[in-house]
């Protein structure tokens, strides 16, 4: 897999992710200005960092805040929330 193609997959899962985090905390929403430009940055990986920040730059309108969001790392994916279900079984 070439690198943009990952880092593309990458992001759409970052993204959805703080997507989640915003809606959950939404304080932190607040914090971010209206139109601004949100880079996500993994400090887990340091190349797509960078490459988020190129690309960033890039695409960066004139006058426009840029909101840089630092994420140490992604957990891994949880497939269900339910804590200890057990079965019991009724005859």
């Amino acid at each position: 897999m070439n690198n943009e193609k990952e880092y593309f997959e990458k992001n759409v899962t970052l993204s959805a992710e703080f997507s989640r985090y915003l809606f959950e905390h939404p304080e932190l929403e607040e914090q971010i200005p209206v139109n601004a430009q949100v880079i996500i940055l993994p400090e887990d990986e340091p190349e797509l960092c960078e490459f988020n920040k190129k690309i960033a730059e890039e695409q960066r309108e004139e006058g426009q805040p840029t909101v840089y969001v630092k994420v140490s790392t992604v957990a891994p994916k949880v497939f269900s929330r339910l804590v200890n279900p057990r079965i019991e079984m009724a005859y």
